[in-house]
């Protein structure tokens, strides 16, 4: 039998455990990546391990989320992360350079290899050919340190891409059709494939955009082969000797298969507040829109950039429309200025961003009181915008320049044959804002800055011999690390501050949270299905366990947010019986006896609702690791124990 892109990538990189889908494994880290929304701690974790030098291929620092500098926070959180990557081993790049994704797979990314990154939408890098997973800062920090990566050995989905796609359709649309098609749950604890004869069709920055919103779909990652567009994309951009051909063999074996004819796609729009409720850009034509952003790691290329230019050049954004658009590199800022397509954007009303991550994080351009906007974005969660009742529509950028230019939702297939635009023989190349880091024997020159607002890191501790506490909250399917820790202008500069941070969790879904924690002291909470989907922020567990949270019960969980809850040392349970949901109530008296000893070594756990007298079985899926792990109170206090 053969493999799968995927697994041929695994096989190379196998640290510990066997390929059998569902058990762990451990893997081999070529590359990391971070962000400046998880960068400050992933650091403090890399220095609380004491490793002098990072000891992967590549670790880079991107500042590219908390770019907005309304106080002194942000701004000491980027001189913390320049002087601490300086010295222990990793490029930094610096703001106005980029965000991290759209940078990466332009000057980093290499085919066959491994990335971790501190940000969901690592797997972009995919779309040249490599295995990029989102994980948990910890983690990262733990990779950087030459650990291993642990996660659990998925099952292998191949989506077949057949024709290609006609005027006005994007790559955006392709992810759209598939988000509709498997849903927000429907990747879990999978890797997605391309092949097929339209794969060839797509640009590598198309295929990046169809593997970033793999994350949508709960899936592991998502890949593309490496084939000759992969080549003219890695010379383009100087780095020929980075190419390595990947495919999948001819034998492989999937464990399902799904068709998406490209010819037959139309625009489609993923509608408030899921990027699985999809539906097609003609059902929703003529609604009025106030708001227009193209940008973010999804859509920000030189290809998106030049597709809008061109199509906005000569006409003029509606007036009851505001629109921004964010180029995605320094690279891609300066050939839209050289070739003339930036003036075309202005001169059409745009506002032009700096080269950052903006209105997808919640960070500024805020629509209006129940405003429609539309966003070339990854997510549109229930108040990620900023604007609580704003309706969000995730749609191309196609669709996005058509609409902002009419003033209402456009099919843009409606506007007769598209301009025709073509990606650069060469990429400008200029790689000035990255800072490479001092030589090892340097390395005590450097002074590591860090300001007020970087506070010490939470610790947990071992589990309760029995758990008696409260349900403190009841929370329903799909909640996002959004719901659970909200980013934004307001809470992101605090990302370093978790005491701070704490004000914010929960406050979504209940106002009163943080302040029912602190008194209560802690206590247990509540989910249903999929709890823990979107971005793969540590802080959604590090700060529930500063607020005494000992244990988190739900019907599934997301990947990265599962392993973010053992790495800070909080117990996550499954309900055996789903229906069991309904026995439990917010404010109940929770007991589990024997909780320490159910963490050591058992899979199933007795829970006893003393309110109503209830009994409910609770799964616990954990390996021999996880369970060490949880029994020292997380990954940092295991790991000291290790090297003690």
């Amino acid at each position: 039998m053969g493999y799968t892109i995927a697994q041929k990538i695994i096989k190379d990189h196998l640290v510990c455990g066997e390929m059998v889908v569902g058990s762990e494994i451990g893997l081999k880290i070529d590359q990391t990546l971070t962000q400046d929304a998880t960068g400050t701690m992933a650091y403090l974790q890399f220095e609380a391990m004491g490793i002098d030098r990072v000891k992967t291929e590549l670790s880079v620092a991107y500042i590219d989320h908390n770019t907005l500098q309304a106080g002194f926070e942000n701004a000491d959180d980027h001189r913390y992360i320049q002087t601490v990557t300086k010295k222990h081993g990793i490029r930094f790049s610096r703001p106005g350079n980029g965000i991290c994704h759209q940078v990466h797979l332009e000057r980093f990314s290499r085919p066959g290899k491994t990335l971790i990154g501190s940000d969901s939408h690592t797997p972009t890098a995919g779309g040249i050919g490599m295995l990029g997973m989102g994980a948990g800062g910890l983690d990262v920090a733990v990779a950087m340190g030459g650990g291993t990566y642990y996660i659990t050995m998925p099952k292998m989905i191949k989506i077949n891409l057949k024709g290609s796609l006609s005027d006005y359709v994007g790559a955006k649309d392709v992810i759209l059709e598939v988000l509709r098609i498997l849903g927000v749950k429907g990747g879990v604890g999978a890797i997605v494939e391309y092949a097929g004869e339209g794969v060839k069709t797509l640009s590598v920055p198309q295929r990046a955009t169809i593997t970033n919103m793999g994350a949508e779909l709960g899936a592991t990652s998502s890949i593309f082969p490496s084939d000759e567009v992969t080549e003219a994309f890695l010379k383009a951009q100087g780095r020929a000797e980075d190419f390595v051909a990947l495919i999948s063999d001819p034998d492989a074996v999937y464990d399902a298969e799904y068709d998406v004819d490209l010819s037959a796609l139309k625009p489609l729009a993923a509608c408030p507040h899921s990027p699985d409720n999809v539906k097609s850009v003609s059902e929703l034509s003529g609604m009025p829109i106030q708001q227009v952003c193209i940008g973010s790691c999804t859509n920000s290329s030189m290809q998106d950039m030049l597709t809008v230019a061109a199509m906005l050049k000569g006409k003029k954004v509606h007036a009851d429309v505001s629109l921004s658009i964010s180029p995605g590199s320094k690279q891609v800022y300066t050939m839209l200025a050289e070739c003339g397509a930036l003036a075309d954007l202005i001169s059409a009303g745009a506002r032009i961003l700096e080269c950052a991550c903006g209105p997808c994080i919640g960070m500024g351009f805020s629509p209006p009181s129940a405003g429609v906007s539309l966003r070339t974005f990854n997510r549109n969660f229930l108040a990620r915008s900023g604007t609580a009742d704003a309706q969000v529509y995730l749609v191309s950028p196609e669709t996005a320049a058509a609409s902002a230019v009419a003033g209402v939702f456009t099919d843009p297939t409606t506007l007769g044959k598209a301009p025709k635009t073509e990606l650069p023989k060469t990429f400008a190349v200029n790689d000035n804002l990255i800072e490479l880091p001092v030589e090892a024997e340097k390395m005590e020159s450097v002074t590591v800055e860090r300001g007020p607002n970087i506070k010490p890191i939470p610790v947990g501790k071992e589990p309760d011999v029995d758990l008696d506490c409260e349900l403190i909250l009841k929370v329903g399917d799909d909640i996002t690390t959004d719901h659970i820790m909200p980013a934004g202008t307001k809470v992101l500069p605090y990302r370093s501050n978790v005491p701070k941070l704490s004000e914010f969790c929960f406050t979504v879904c209940d106002p009163d949270f943080p302040d029912r924690a602190k008194k209560k002291g802690g206590g247990v909470i509540l989910g249903g299905q999929n709890y823990g989907q979107g971005s793969s922020r540590e802080h959604a567990a590090l700060v529930p366990l500063y607020l005494g949270i000992k244990a988190v019960v739900a019907k599934s969980f997301a990947r990265i947010h599962v392993a973010n809850l053992i790495n800070f040392g909080i117990v996550p349970m499954t309900l055996t019986n789903p229906d069991d949901y309904d026995r439990l109530n917010e404010g109940d008296a929770l007991d589990i006896q024997g909780f320490q000893e159910a963490v050591a070594g058992k899979t199933t756990a007795i829970l006893k609702n003393k309110t109503t007298g209830a009994e409910v079985e609770l799964t616990l899926s954990l390996s021999k690791r996880q369970r060490q792990i949880l029994l020292a109170g997380g990954r940092l206090n295991d790991t000291k124990k290790r090297t003690e």
